[in-house]
Parts: C-alpha cells; sequence; structure tokens
C-alpha cells in the first residue's frame, strides 16, 4: 500500500435531513498516501518497454508541428477536454458543443453542462500555457487552473478552493462511512500538493511515469470538492509539455479513459494499493493509442483542409491573399464559426470576413446553420464528422 489508513469518526447530526441511519455517528478509514517527491518506482523491462514507446508515439506526433498548425492544436486540447468531461459523465457531444459555443460568443445562452465542458478547455489551455511559460508549478497554479474549470458551473464558489472538509467516493451522499475510497483529511491537502508540486519540478524521472505518477497521486489527494478528475487529466499534459515531449499537440489520453473507464478508475485503486507498474503500464499504453489516434486524426484532418483549399481554388480563384484562405486555415480550431471569430482569428477587417464567409458558403467549404443574419454561425463541412470518430476513440 503506497500511503496508510487513519481512523476517524464521522460525527452524530441530529439535524441532517437524511433517513435515520445516515444521521448517526460511525467510524471510516481515510488514505493518506506516501509522499511523491522523490520516490523510486522499479519497472519491470516489460513496463519499461511500454513507456518508451509511449513517449516515442508523443514525440513523433509532435515532431512535424509548426506555428502555423497552432489551429489543429487546439483542435487536439478541446477533444481531450471534451473527452475529460465524458470520464465525468458530462455527456456533450463535438457538435453539440461547437454549435452552443458559437451562440455563447454571440451573447445566446448555453446549458450548464456545455458551460461547465466550455470551462475545461480553458482550464486545459490555461494548463498548458502555464506549463510552458511558468519556472516553477506551485499550489497556486493548480487553484488558478481548478478555478478556470469552475468559474461557470452551479457550483461556482468552489472555484479555486481547496476542500476544508472530507469528501469521499462512492457509499452514501450523507456520510464516508461505507463508502469506496476517502481521500486525506482536509489538514493534509495543502501539505500533499507542496510535495506534489515537489515531484512536478523533478526531471529525473521518465516523463510518462511523471504524469502517471502525478495524475495517480492528484487523485488520490482529491484536493477539491468537485472538478478533482478534470484538473488531474490537465496536470498530465502540464508534465508533458513542461518535459518537452508534447511541445504542441497534447496527446488526447482521455479519449481512450473515457472509452475503458472502469479500467482506468481499478488502475488508480492499484496505484494506491502498491501495484504502481500495473498503472504506469495501463497509463501509458492509454497514451501511445492516444497519440496514434491523434496522428491519423490529424492526416485526415490536413486532407480536409486540402479539399477545401481545391474547392475555393476551383473556377475564380481569390486572390493569394484574400481572407477566404486564411479563414480555411483557423477552421480546425473553430469548426462553428462566427464572423466576429473569424475576424479576431485572422486579424482581418469585417468586410473581407463576410466576403471570405461568402465565397466560403458558394464553394461548399462552410454551411450556415440558419437563415437568420443575426447572430449568424457557420459549420466547416466535414470537419466535426471527423471529430465524432475522434472523440469515440474510433480509428481511421
Amino acid at each position: 500500500m503506497r500511503g496508510r489508513l487513519v481512523t476517524k469518526t464521522w460525527g452524530w447530526d441530529p439535524a441532517l435531513y437524511a433517513p435515520p441511519k445516515y444521521r448517526r455517528a460511525c467510524r471510516y478509514e481515510a488514505f493518506i498516501p506516501d509522499l511523491l517527491a522523490g520516490a523510486q518506482f522499479d519497472l519491470s523491462s516489460a513496463v519499461a518497454g511500454v513507456v518508451a514507446d509511449a513517449q516515442q508515439s508523443i514525440m513523433s506526433l509532435n515532431a512535424g508541428a509548426r506555428p502555423s498548425l497552432a489551429p489543429l492544436a487546439r483542435l487536439l486540447l478541446r477533444t481531450e477536454s471534451i473527452a475529460s468531461s465524458k470520464v465525468e459523465g458530462m455527456q456533450v457531444g463535438i457538435r453539440q458543443l461547437a454549435r452552443a459555443e458559437s451562440r455563447v460568443e454571440t451573447g445566446g445562452k448555453a446549458s450548464s453542462t456545455v458551460l461547465d465542458v466550455l470551462g475545461n478547455i480553458d482550464a486545459m489551455q490555461l494548463a498548458v500555457d502555464e506549463a510552458a511559460s511558468t519556472g516553477r508549478i506551485g499550489v497556486a497554479h493548480i487553484l488558478d487552473i481548478h478555478g478556470k474549470l469552475m468559474a461557470h458551473s452551479p457550483n461556482a464558489g468552489i472555484a479555486g478552493v481547496l476542500r476544508a472538509g472530507q469528501n469521499w467516493i462512492g457509499g452514501n451522499d450523507y456520510n464516508p462511512c461505507g463508502s469506496d475510497f476517502v481521500p486525506p483529511p482536509p489538514e493534509q491537502v495543502e501539505r500533499l500538493l507542496e510535495d506534489l508540486c515537489e515531484a512536478i519540478a523533478d526531471e529525473s524521472p521518465s516523463p510518462l511515469v511523471q504524469a502517471a505518477m502525478v495524475h495517480a497521486q492528484f487523485e488520490t489527494i482529491h484536493p477539491f470538492d468537485d472538478g478533482n478528475g478534470r484538473t488531474g487529466r490537465a496536470l498530465i499534459h502540464v508534465v508533458l509539455r513542461r518535459r518537452g515531449i508534447a511541445t504542441a499537440y497534447v496527446p488526447p489520453i482521455s479519449v481512450v479513459l473515457a472509452t475503458r473507464r472502469e479500467r482506468y478508475i481499478r488502475g488508480l485503486t492499484e496505484f494506491r494499493l502498491g501495484d504502481v507498474g500495473l498503472w504506469i503500464e495501463q497509463f501509458c499504453a492509454a497514451a501511445a493509442r492516444a497519440a496514434g489516434l491523434a496522428s491519423g486524426y490529424l492526416e485526415a484532418v490536413n486532407a480536409l483542409i486540402g479539399e477545401w483549399r481545391a474547392r475555393l481554388g476551383e473556377g475564380a480563384a481569390p486572390r493569394s491573399d484574400a481572407a477566404a484562405w486564411a479563414v480555411i486555415s483557423v477552421l480546425p480550431a473553430h469548426p462553428v464559426i462566427t464572423a466576429p471569430v473569424a475576424a479576431a482569428a485572422t486579424g482581418r477587417s469585417k468586410a473581407a470576413i463576410h466576403q471570405a464567409i461568402k465565397q466560403l458558403v458558394e464553394c461548399g467549404v462552410l454551411e450556415p446553420l440558419s437563415s437568420s443574419n443575426r447572430n449568424q454561425s457557420w459549420e466547416a463541412v466535414g470537419l466535426l464528422d471527423l471529430l465524432e470518430g475522434l472523440e469515440s476513440g474510433r480509428a481511421l
């Protein structure tokens, strides 16, 4: 076991609105994990091979990255964020989310679930940006990621705030007695997070081993009242970005974890019980599969961009510096786009963007989502079909 159990008493609460059996005092065992910074793990040659293969897969995914391909990087980050939310039971499809996002961008409304998933995209972006620019990740950075994640959730009051009470997983809604897992008592949380940040700063482990261990340790600490899983999966990409193996493209690991959710949860349990090698092997196998999926879909998206350019170039093609070409370039980051977003993303004037959109609709690259001229948005033809396949984990 990678830690120790401490026996605690849940106090009697006659005022609690619950069946009588849940108002009684009871005992439970909370888990306090061993510190992670400086820990050494002996891996079998078989597991070490899986780690090496996964690292090579992620590096190969990133080998062809260029600044001009930044929209593809955002595409993968969006997919990872949506899948990370899916692990937590937030079922919002790629197409539904993209259309809702365009409504929000023009002042419209969206469901709380959609806003939660959009918050996860923002949190993931903050996580990888901070990872690239910050000298050392501290507890404040983790609080910032969580704050961005939970900013628009129904319980936004807990955004960026460490829990002050005991939480638990499974069991009943009223007390931790009989639950599946009880994380450390609240007075242990800050100390354990400081240690976690020390572990993130350590560059001696393999990057993927480090990412696996940091994620599992964070999930064990469970430092927030909500949003722990999504914050913990963002930390995976913090590590991979800082260690230089995912410099541009995040491998959508959550896509694989979401399709094998029960196995993922068992892996985290085995980590706490001490079978670190099993967890690392499972994590790295998921990372390798995610990198392979991403590579295949990036090729398909690039091919689709080529088709769009060919359609635009047929007949009386726009000048080479026309805004329509620039709009095509940013569509992977904005599969449903509005005129203001297109202008901001390309730096072109309002008049140039409206002309570009007209040309792209005429040649079949963009499709209007309504007949109204007010708050109009357009969908990139064929792109969301591809992204639905990637989100589902279906190989091309």
